[in-house]
């Protein structure tokens, strides 16, 4: 007869959090998505998406008119300071509406206030799942309900990532990658009760003697007393044997199920998003890609965001002005690489020294306009 128990544990300083368990069917592989927000349980999902938002509302955010010589800064308005009017700010309502456009594909908002002109200058965002989007099939124009309630078209405002052709709605990246996401969402929940209460009986204690349930049961709370910490010693009588049971949790492809999904979850926002986020993607890193993360996360990952959210501001604004991001901020590197980078904008004429002084947070100075003047002025000392 054997008897199976668990590891004896001591937790009197130190309460475990409560740990997901299997659904009714007795597995981990149902996870419930239907809250894009639940995906966000997934760290490599949480990373990829708030690195993305918080760059893109964390960039400095300009206006212009005209090009080239022409071009020059303009005042920001209103709905490029505090959108929602709500005091939070520019930077706080764009980290709400990138990880709309990141978990659903679809950013929603009410017009609650226009310009003489007609440009929205307020925008309230609607939480998505609030909101319902189709095309009337007489008119083919946007319908929308709001929580429930029909919204006048006029007042509703809406943009959309992952557009596909005869959709109103954009589409969701944790809807099609659901599969995925819910594999790396179940293997943590797993993981999580294999190291709390373990995923198998540590240990069996048999006897060949044969005992009723009492005895057993018996036998087993002695055995277990005597693991809880007495330090005295245990005696078995006839007939008893313990045999330590050890299963690897590698061998139930564990780990590798968590590393597999980790680099998969990450590549839905990007090509190298996995690299960058430090995801072993079954490449090597050398130097040279380390080097590069900064205009790799540009060029792969962040830059079409930028390009959206450009537009969207620029459709915003009067005619003839456009938004634009400062993407040199996101590609600031070691001083030795951005003083060689300056000095060749400067000795090319791509820029003046005002700029760089600028761009580095120091103070104009009086020469520092003049595209020759790639160098200070030498002034002469009278001797006399």
């Amino acid at each position: 007869m054997s008897l199976f128990f668990g590891r004896s544990e001591r937790r009197d300083a130190f309460t475990a959090p409560e740990i997901p368990r299997p659904s009714a069917g007795g597995t981990f592989a149902k996870v419930n998505l239907t809250r894009a927000e639940a995906s966000l349980q997934k760290v490599a999902v949480w990373t990829a998406t708030d690195l993305i938002a918080s760059l893109v509302s964390t960039l400095p955010l300009d206006v212009y008119v005209g090009k080239g010589k022409s071009r020059r800064e303009m005042p920001k308005p209103k709905v490029m300071v505090d959108p929602a009017g709500d005091g939070y700010g520019v930077g706080d309502w764009l980290y709400q509406y990138m990880m709309s456009l990141l978990l659903r594909g679809n950013g929603y908002g009410k017009t609650v206030d226009r310009d003489r002109l007609g440009n929205p200058t307020q925008i309230v965002l609607h939480h998505p799942d609030m909101v319902q989007g189709w095309r009337d099939e007489k008119t083919g124009m946007p319908q929308w309900r709001v929580g429930g309630k029909s919204v006048d078209p006029d007042e509703m405002w809406h943009r959309r990532a992952y557009p596909s052709a005869g959709r109103l709605l954009g589409l969701s990246p944790v809807e099609h990658h659901a599969g995925t996401i819910g594999l790396g969402i179940a293997a943590s929940r797993f993981g999580m009760q294999w190291f709390a209460d373990g995923a198998h009986p540590s240990g069996m204690l048999t006897n060949d003697q044969g005992l009723d349930p009492k005895q057993a049961a018996t036998a087993k709370a002695r055995f277990l007393a005597a693991l809880s910490g007495s330090r005295e010693p245990l005696v078995l009588g006839k007939g008893w044997k313990y045999q330590q049971i050890q299963v690897s949790a590698n061998e139930s492809q564990f780990l590798e199920t968590q590393r597999y999904t980790a680099a998969e979850c990450a590549r839905i926002y990007g090509p190298g998003m996995p690299e960058i986020l430090g995801y072993d993607s079954g490449g090597s890193m050398t130097y040279a890609n380390v080097e590069q993360r900064s205009l790799d996360l540009l060029t792969y990952a962040i830059d079409k965001w930028l390009v959206r959210g450009e537009e969207m501001f620029t459709s915003l604004l009067p005619e003839g002005q456009y938004a634009k991001f400062n993407r040199a901020a996101l590609s600031r590197t070691d001083l030795l690489t951005r003083t060689r980078a300056h000095a060749m904008a400067l000795q090319n004429r791509w820029t003046v020294v005002n700029e760089v002084r600028d761009l580095e947070d120091l103070g104009p100075v009086d020469w520092g306009d003049d595209p020759t003047a790639a160098e200070p002025p030498k002034v002469q000392v009278d001797d006399k």
